[in-house]
């Protein structure tokens, strides 16, 4: 406690403080008259200002950080994200009762004095001075330019506890910057930018926000007790949380009506009777994040952050996107279907339950504009149990999955590869049921490629000669990996790069010899989009989720846009979609057949039985299923097979027993259920077909010169494209692909 001098002088800090409030009386403020005994003001050179006159004239307020709304194509909200939940509404959506409470409690002279409220800083410089403290006298202005100095200290701690210490010094800034605030904006807008930026607890930044939060209601139709509650909490939103301190909250608000009839802005019985009312809480949860998403749109969301984040489009660096995100108030309108997403989730939820090992994952990709229509998996977004954030649609820039090998799904881009450099459909191979060994292929670099592993067809009777639409129909191995092998691989590379697959983990394609048949981890979308490209007569298009955007001022934003190139001849696309229509109809494929619509796709399972997907399209509409253990439920943290011998037990996955799943069997019914119900309404769309060669006859007992081999020999009577390359006798059993590595192992095993 400050001391009198004897004889009845003041101390240094008294005068000081005198001085500081003569000045003030003085208008020396406004002419920049440094202060004297800069110490005892608290103005040291570390911790605010070296004097009056140093402080900068002009206060830059940053933009308030408010909600941004992430909504779906037709304008539904998915969800709410924010770093502090707000919505800046101007003084007009504001009830007059809370305009009225706020005053009346915080500073009820507002009106009448400038920036600055003399009489009170007399009354609190003279009860400071005797005190030592530095209590009292801040204006609704200056308690405005706290709380922009708050607001732009963000989550910083250390910036955060400069702006809110208890310092005479702190208390000149606010002064010197209040009355700069006054002269430009006026009283109104202070009032209008005080309640937006002011926290009133439980996450809620500013008026509306807290009239939602505590009353579900908004900032307009706030009554005038719900406006004497919010109004008093903003001295300590902690101690004053209705929420939690219900009876010290009710006094604080019964506090705030006496001081509104003291001040006549209410009569004494209108106080009387809204002091005896309750609280009337509305309580509604903070909803913040992708983690509130509806319709199960959880992992798209996230896709769509991912997307604003890393997208030079929406900031030129990572801290300008991030600055951007945080701030707020964004409106992203997203290319997200609601009706797709629907069937999306009822297809994947009818065949693997969120309580399986095993996980689904699909995304549907538009033809001709790359727009995410859907995207979902059986296991919801979230951090619960049977929940997960991990999503397993996108590459791991975008959603932290490594991605899974693709299998057969593969087979086509070699296809496509392959009818691009001129081969025709009728090309065909002996196609053994089992390769030993790959034949040796060439790299895009030239090198030749010797490999010790091999490969095998699904089951034994599948021996050739086959032609390109029997051995995509039956997704023959020995076939593809025989076409692969006389075409080259960078053929192959080249294809599939222009159709924008590659690996999950952002790493080059792996240059094997088992490149076709999917030995490579890739993901949903990636595959989704490929195919839409084969729907869209071979026009490639980058996928794409958002549509438009708008900034917090509700200026138009730029978006990333599709980029669509032609990635093959419309020739080599109508030629594969005939094929792959082949495998729709009477093929691998036949479960995913979609009724009264032409409908092409692939199957896929890979070694062990641990991926198997289903790639599929109409004209209208493309997607992509896989199926798999990708948490590692096995032992050990090894993935757990889909084959009842490898796994040791029947398979269980949603309410079926399988022996083994495959591509035909798993994926392709949740691909069939989701894609019924998203083009439900969309008008049957066609395929410009061409007719197709029909394999060879087949000698299933191989060279009729040699005795019967049960089909395990080196195929039909088609001569050897690779005259280096023997067919040595095998048995039944073979390796069953050899093993997925990069020195040439199967990725596909079977349909």
């Amino acid at each position: 406690m400050a001391h009198k001098r004897s004889g009845g002088g003041l101390t240094t800090a008294q005068q000081a403080a005198k001085f500081l409030g003569v000045s003030v009386l003085a208008g020396a403020v406004l002419a920049g008259i440094a202060l004297p005994a800069a110490g005892a003001l608290g103005l040291s050179a570390k911790g605010t200002a070296a004097g009056f006159d140093d402080l900068p004239g002009e206060l830059k307020a940053p933009p308030l950080s408010q909600a941004s709304k992430i909504l779906d194509s037709n304008g539904g909200l998915i969800a709410t994200v924010y770093s502090r939940d707000r919505t800046v509404v101007p003084i007009t959506s504001m009830s007059p009762n809370i305009l009225k409470a706020i005053v009346d409690i915080e500073d009820s002279r507002y009106y009448e004095h400038g920036a600055l409220d003399l009489k009170g800083i007399l009354r609190a410089l003279g009860n400071n001075a005797s005190d030592g403290g530095t209590q009292g006298a801040s204006t609704l202005t200056q308690q405005y330019v706290k709380n922009v100095f708050v607001e732009e200290a963000g989550d910083d701690a250390t910036k955060v506890a400069q702006a809110t210490q208890q310092t005479v010094g702190r208390k000149i800034k606010e002064m010197k910057y209040a009355i700069q605030v006054e002269k430009e904006l006026g009283k109104k807008k202070i009032l209008e930018n005080y309640l937006n930026i002011t926290f009133f607890g439980e996450q809620a930044y500013g008026i509306e926000a807290a009239s939602k939060r505590y009353f579900s209601t908004s900032a307009k139709n706030l009554t005038l007790t719900q406006a004497a509650l919010l109004a008093g909490m903003v001295q300590s939103p902690s101690r004053y949380d209705p929420v939690s301190n219900e009876q010290t909250a009710l006094d604080r608000r019964n506090t705030v009506l006496s001081r509104m009839a003291q001040l006549k802005d209410i009569t004494p019985a209108q106080a009387a009777a809204a002091q005896k009312a309750p609280l009337g809480l509305k309580v509604s949860s903070p909803k913040n994040g992708c983690i509130t998403a509806v319709n199960g749109a959880g992992f798209f969301c996230d896709y769509v952050r991912n997307t604003f984040l890393q997208n030079a489009a929406f900031g030129k660096t990572k801290t300008d996107r991030q600055k951007a995100w945080d701030i707020g108030g964004l409106t992203i309108r997203t290319t997200l279907d609601p009706k797709a997403q629907a069937s999306l989730l009822k297809g994947i939820s009818k065949h693997v339950y969120k309580t399986d090992k095993y996980v689904a994952a699909d995304t549907m990709v538009q033809p001709g504009t790359g727009k995410i229509l859907a995207m979902g998996q059986s296991k919801p977004y979230g951090f619960g149990k049977n929940q997960t954030q991990l999503n397993l649609s996108v590459d791991r820039n975008m959603g932290n999955s490594n991605g899974f090998q693709q299998g057969s799904t593969f087979k086509p881009i070699t296809a496509a590869a392959a009818l691009e450099a001129g081969y025709k459909p009728d090309k065909a191979y002996p196609s053994p049921y089992q390769m030993p060994t790959y034949p040796d292929v060439t790299t895009c670099s030239g090198k030749v490629i010797h490999s010790t592993k091999g490969t095998q067809n699904e089951s034994e009777s599948e021996v050739g000669p086959y032609a390109m639409p029997d051995a995509l129909k039956h997704s023959i191995n020995t076939y593809f990996v025989a076409l692969e092998a006389e075409l080259g691989l960078c053929p192959v590379m080249n294809m599939a790069a222009k159709l924008g697959l590659g690996r999950a983990d952002g790493t080059p394609l792996w240059e094997v010899p088992s490149l076709t048949l999917g030995t490579n981890e890739v993901s949903p979308l990636t595959v989704a989009a490929a195919y839409a490209a084969f729907a869209n007569r071979g026009v490639y298009c980058t996928p794409i989720a958002i549509e438009s955007a708008t900034g917090p001022n509700g200026k138009k934003m730029t978006v990333p846009k599709s980029r669509c190139s032609q990635a093959m001849s419309q020739s080599t696309a109508d030629t594969l979609n005939s094929m792959l229509k082949g495998v729709v109809d009477d093929g691998t494929g036949i479960n995913a057949d979609l009724p009264g619509r032409d409908t092409a796709g692939k199957t896929g399972t890979t070694d062990s039985r641990l991926d198997a997907w289903f790639a599929g399209y109409t004209p209208n509409l493309a997607s992509a299923v896989w199926l798999g253990d990708p948490f590692g439920a096995g032992k050990g943290g090894k993935r757990l097979s889909m084959d009842s011998k490898e796994n040791g037990a029947p398979i269980k996955i949603g309410p079926r027993t399988y022996d083994k799943v495959e591509g035909a069997t798993g994926p392709a019914p949740i691909w069939r259920d989701a894609m019924l119900g998203a083009l439900e309404g969309t008008p049957p769309a066609t395929f410009v077909t061409v007719p197709l060669p029909e394999s060879p006859p087949k000698n299933p007992q191989g060279d009729p010169t040699k005795p019967p081999d049960n089909g395990k020999g080196p195929g039909g009577t088609l001569p050897n494209p690779f005259p280096s390359f023997t067919f040595p006798p095998v048995t039944t059993g073979g390796n069953n692909g050899g093993g997925n590595g990069r020195s040439g192992g199967a990725g596909g095993t079977g349909p």
